[in-house]
């Protein structure tokens, strides 16, 4: 029996200070995640943690900047955002000898959301740039049925991937009006909108998306999602999980995965999970696409039969 153990003891990988290192299945790490990713990334460290008793993940959930600069400077081993790397941040891993993984896993979205006493349902892709270019400041410019109210465009980080992710995909802008500005989460930013007729309010898909979450409910009772169209002849659609999958909603974002660990181990092994059957059906539960599971889609027909 000592025998026994010994030879265990001996295949235990250890570090240079002789500390037990973890593997794919135990051990501990920080892992640092853009906030807007919460509903996600919850569930899934709940069920990975389920099935691996002796892993153990610290999240951090912050901006997205944060999250990436953590992992640059090996504050956390894993961070999960919504972009890939930039040259620059991938050159700053490579000059310390480390060689990151990069791999998406699902495919989220930005919601758009106002308040219930707004009547506005609906909204062209171009009157967002023109609401992030300062061109548009009142609601009635939208529609001039709508009563004369100022607009308020809220968001959930001064560094929000959000704000990012509008930069680099619809329009390139400095700096935003000043009737657009932070509420340092997602959460806030419904709270806020629930509360002023005047606001519009951009959050995760994932916020909204899971029918059987209370909070996700709670929410959905508190505002209203808008349909967004990419011209004025084409068609609305709300980010509903089968119009994202199928690219019919055009505020669509990946969810990657980035590690910097140098050999196999809990981050490496949280990621296989979160890719694997399992973490992709918790993607699939939150309302999102996941990335390595194929989606089927299931048309209903409400014709009555002869």
């Amino acid at each position: 029996m000592v025998v026994a153990m010994a030879l265990l003891t001996s295949c235990t990988e250890r570090d240079k200070h002789g500390k037990v290192l973890d593997t794919p299945s135990s051990g501990t790490i920080t892992v640092t995640v853009d906030e807007s990713l919460k509903p996600l990334i919850d569930p899934e460290i709940v069920a990975f943690e389920g099935n691996y008793r002796n892993a153990h993940i610290n999240v951090i959930y912050t901006s997205e900047s944060e999250a990436i600069d953590a992992l640059l400077i090996d504050s956390a081993r894993l961070s999960i955002v919504t972009r890939r790397l930039a040259a620059t941040e991938e050159k700053s891993l490579t000059d310390q000898q480390i060689k990151c993984r990069q791999l998406t896993v699902a495919t989220s979205g930005i919601a758009l959301i106002v308040n219930r006493q707004n009547q506005d349902t609906l909204i062209q892709l171009q009157d967002l740039k023109k609401i992030l270019s300062g061109e548009i400041k009142t609601w009635k410019m939208i529609n001039k049925s709508s009563p004369p109210l100022g607009m308020e465009v809220v968001f959930d980080h001064p560094n929000s991937s959000m704000i990012r992710f509008l930069k680099d995909s619809l329009m390139a802008f400095d700096t935003l009006p000043k009737n657009c500005f932070a509420v340092e989460s997602n959460t806030a930013v419904v709270e806020y909108v629930s509360q002023k007729p005047q606001a519009l309010g951009l959050i995760d898909v994932s916020w909204i998306s899971d029918s059987d979450d209370s909070t996700a409910n709670s929410f959905l009772g508190s505002v209203r999602v808008l349909g967004i169209s990419i011209a004025q002849d084409s068609s609305y659609y709300k980010p509903y999980q089968a119009y994202i999958a199928q690219r019919h909603y055009p505020l669509r974002r990946e969810v990657v995965m980035i590690s910097r660990e140098a050999r196999t181990g809990l981050a490496s092994g949280f990621i296989a999970f979160v890719a694997s059957e399992k973490g992709q059906r918790v993607v699939l539960k939150a309302g999102l696409v996941p990335a390595t599971m194929p989606l089927r889609f299931v048309e209903v027909n409400h014709k009555p039969l002869n």
